[in-house]
Formats: structure tokens, sequence, C-alpha cells
């Protein structure tokens, strides 16, 4: 079972605490409500991933002899990869799409909505600052209407700028990443698509979750630093 990654060090832009501590408060006190199927809380994000494919084909493993790999490969671009965390139902969903455009965005949310959480009441996304998480994506894909009605279903809640570790969605890159990828040469977009899914359908079967644990209460005594001294 994961944690969160232990507070690092990092610079906030000066006047601009205050509005950090108000996001981060505000996303803790999300993570410390007991589940509601009717207003889920969902972590959503996105990472590049570089397709990369062998040279020459490896040698497989054979009695006596390791597998080999040649030092060459060939470069096959970048794609990206999202994903949807829900750790209180320790559940998950990847995409793999070529870009990352308010048009995916959109589609993924919509996918959310209509499929995934069709009985919620609204759902609840966690996600960083990045100018393609806005309710904007939905009238750059969809008419009006629908446009609309996927931003009266959605609430955003956004992580402070300088605080996209606060996305519980980002301990299960880490997990992707460590468990899944690492320094895995996979050359094509289904091909990494097919990892990625193969992870999370295990990931989902084993119950793996993360259990968050850092609360508004610890940020105000470690992170006391970070909150604006009040003068009268």
């Amino acid at each position: 079972m994961l944690r969160p990654h232990r507070v690092k060090q990092w610079v906030i832009p000066p006047g601009r605490s205050a509005a950090f501590v108000a996001d981060m408060e505000r996303t803790l006190d999300v993570y410390a409500e007991p589940r509601d199927p009717k207003r889920p809380v969902v972590g959503l994000d996105e990472r590049p991933c570089a397709l990369v494919g062998e040279g020459r084909d490896p040698l497989p493993m054979r009695p006596g002899a390791d597998a080999r790999q040649d030092c060459e490969y060939v470069r096959g671009g970048l794609c990206c990869a999202f994903l949807a965390f829900e750790p209180l139902r320790a559940w998950r969903r990847a995409w793999v799409r070529p870009q990352r455009r308010r048009l995916e965005f959109a589609e993924i949310v919509r996918e959310l909505c209509d499929e995934v959480y069709p009985d919620a009441e609204v759902v609840r996304i966690v996600c960083d600052n990045l100018n393609t998480h806005t309710a904007s994506a939905f009238y750059e894909r969809y008419p009006a209407a629908e446009a609309r009605r996927l931003a009266d279903r959605v609430e955003f809640i956004y992580t402070p700028v300088h605080g996209s570790w606060l996305d519980v969605v980002e301990c299960e890159f880490s997990a992707m990443v460590r468990q899944c990828l690492g320094r895995r040469r996979l050359g094509g977009i289904e091909t990494l698509r097919r990892e990625i899914e193969a992870w999370v359908a295990a990931r989902n079967a084993a119950g793996a979750t993360v259990r968050w644990q850092f609360t508004t209460a610890d940020a105000r005594i470690k992170l006391s630093r970070l909150y604006p001294s009040v003068t009268a």
C-alpha cells in the first residue's frame, strides 16, 4: 500500500504563500472526507511517455545465458498517458493518447462522468493548474449544451501552484513507472497502451490504493513557514 511522498523543500513565489495554503487546505480537507458515491473524489493527471523501440531484435534468455539487448534503439517520439485514480475505491483507469490537448482532457472527463460515475451528482476532480484542466476544454470539444452539461457534473479541485505533489494520482504514477514502465523499451503506442492497461488491471484486482495521511492539521505544523504572518 503506497503512501504519499515525503514533502521536499521547494520555493513558493513571493506573495503566493496565502494562495498556496488556501488551495492546499482545501485539497487536504477533501481527502479527509469519507467516500460518497454521489460525490467521488478522483485524482486526474497526465505524463509524457517516450516511445523507444529496439534497434535490433534482442536475444531471448536460454539455458546458461541471460537475455541480451543491443545498445542501439529507435526513437518513436512522445505520447501521453492519462491516469484517473479514486483512492477510497482502490480504483484507477488509464488512457494513452498521442497528445495531451484540451480535446483529450474533455473526452476523458466525459468518459468518467458518463461511463464510470453515471449516478454521481458531481465528480470532484483533483488536478493541477495545467491550462488544459478547465471547463473551457468541454466547449472546445463539444457543442455548447453538452459542454454545459459536463461543466455542471464536474467540480475541479486545483492543487496549489508548485504543489502538484498534493495530487494523489502522482503516487500512482510513481508506482506505474517503477512497476510497469521502468527502463523498458516500448516502441509503439499500442504496445505502451497494452502494458499500462495490464498494470492497471492488476492493481485494481489487487485492491492496491494509497493511504493518504497528511492532513490540514499536519500542514499547519510541518509547513508553518508557508503560512503568512497575520498582523493587526
